[in-house]
């Protein structure tokens, strides 16, 4: 099974453009993408996979719970460029095996998991 690898990653939010641009903060870049009747959502291309952020529909599926971790080439430039979101920081930066390494949520509470080697 060395051939499998992610390439799609969904996450729903009641607010796309706050959430956007959350994530644009972290250096992704989207665009506005709609399929035939679905919704409109944004998507960011990373490294041969998707990252999508989709509408949360009132009666629909939550994403919450869901926790996700990019690597990032500056740990403290992306943790600076987040200050403008309130209580962001769930574990600041710090060394660890893996690399320096800081836990945030984002404006709808997914944790997401940043990592610099």
């Amino acid at each position: 099974m060395n051939n499998v690898a992610l390439n799609l990653v969904v996450l729903r939010s009641p607010d796309l453009a706050r959430a956007a641009a959350f994530y644009s903060r972290l250096g992704l870049q989207f665009s506005q993408h709609q399929h035939d009747s679905g919704p409109q959502h944004y998507a960011a291309e990373l490294g041969g996979g998707v990252f999508e952020l989709y509408p949360l529909a009132a009666d629909g599926p939550s994403t919450l719970g869901t926790r996700i971790g990019f690597s990032v080439p500056s740990l403290d430039s992306v943790v600076a460029a987040l200050s403008d979101f309130p209580g962001v920081i769930i574990s600041p930066p710090k060394d660890s095996e893996w690399g320096r390494r800081a836990v945030v949520a984002d404006p709808d509470g997914h944790r997401v998991e940043l990592l610099q080697q």
